[in-house]
This record gives C-alpha cells, structure tokens and sequence, in this order.
C-alpha cells in the first residue's frame, strides 16, 4: 500500500510539478500544510522528531535509491542551469521528504534566481529553520553537546554547509548519547571534530527491527 501511495504521489510531484502533501491524519503531514501554506513560524525541530515518527518516514526508507536518484538528477539540473527541472526535481524530493535541507536550499535558490522572491523567502526561511533546529542546539565539540539529527543526511549536509571534508566516521558515547565523532578538514586545512547524536534514529532504526513482521 505505501509503494503504490509513494508512486502515486511521485507521479504527481512530477507531472504537475507541485509538491504532495502527505495524506496521512498526522503531526508531520499538518506540519507540512502549514509550511506549503506559507506559515513558517513553526518549531522545526518538533517537525523534524515529528517526520521521524511518521508514516512518511517509513515511505522514505523504502524509496531511499528512488529519492537519491533524484537528489542527483537535480543537482546536475543545476549544474546546466535548467531552472524548471531543478524545481520540478526539488519538489519531488520535498514530496517524499519534506524535512530535505538541501532540496530547499536548491529550491530557494532556483527562485532567486528567476526572480520569484516570495517563493525564493518561504523556502529560504524553511531551509534555514531546518539547518538552526540542529545548528544552535550544542557546539558539536563532544558527544555530550552534540548535534541532534534525525537522519545521516542531516550530518552530510551540515558538514557541507561550514565547508567540512570528511576524513573519517565512528560511533562516539555519552551518557545515554550515541553520537557519529566526524573527524574533518575545514575551509582553512584545519582539522577539527564534530558529533552529532544520533540517538532517537538508532532507536527508530532498532524499534523498526524488533517490529514483529520486519525482515
């Protein structure tokens, strides 16, 4: 039932060139109604725990070579500097993953560049109150103040926006924290480390195992 819904959805985003919102009667699809409606004043990480929860989630780990596909395709779009398959491209992944920082980021940009200011500010404000629902929570200089992330894609694209290159990945604890330890080279050549906790995705990860009927 949720690959054809995903197909469907897809499709749509697609054809239509819109973003879907989700149909489910939950959190995170109420959340995404308000944001597409322009209401941006929202708790992003609430939203952020609220996709990790949701039906949506689990679409997204079914679809998530389909998904990556995309990313790829848009980020070559945008390369060529075909601006109507970068939106079309973005919202298709927004339609599977709205929580996505970097389809946004590519959204709000392409709009800046056409000229559509509205639309280029609703998807900036989003993107960035995605990115500071991770970024000002802690200093990632320990596991113990770390940066929490719902999903890995979260850690790569935060490295990528302070200009970090990853040089090597490992678990790290404190406490009741599990953290990914991030040892990277910075803008400048320096070395520098950074955690982000990964707790409540191990937990979901783990839960989703022990689920009577997974595989």
């Amino acid at each position: 039932m949720l690959t054809f819904l995903v197909f469907s959805q897809l499709s749509h985003a697609q054809d239509g060139g819109e973003i879907i919102v989700p149909a489910w009667n939950d959190k995170y699809s109420e959340f995404v109604r308000q944001l597409e409606a322009g209401n941006t004043k929202i708790d992003y990480k609430e939203f952020r725990y609220s996709f990790l929860e949701s039906k949506q989630f689990q679409i997204k780990t079914e679809k998530r070579t389909q998904y990556d596909s995309i990313k790829m395709a848009m980020i070559a779009q945008a390369g060529a500097s075909h601006y109507s398959e970068v939106i079309r491209l973005s919202k298709a992944m927004l339609s599977i993953d709205y929580t996505s920082q970097i389809a946004h980021k590519y959204l709000q940009q392409t709009y800046k560049i056409i000229g559509d200011t509205a639309k280029r500010n609703k998807y900036h404000d989003i993107e960035f109150g995605l990115i500071y629902s991770i970024s000002l929570n802690g200093d990632a200089k320990t596991c113990a103040t770390s940066w929490e992330v719902i999903q890995v894609e979260e850690e790569y694209f935060t490295l990528a926006m302070i200009g970090a290159k990853l040089k090597k990945q490992s678990l790290d604890k404190a406490g009741a924290k599990i953290c990914d330890k991030m040892e990277v080279v910075d803008e400048d050549g320096n070395d520098e480390v950074y955690y982000f906790d990964v707790t409540k995705l191990l937990q979901k990860t783990q839960s989703k195992l022990a689920a009577p009927g997974s595989k």
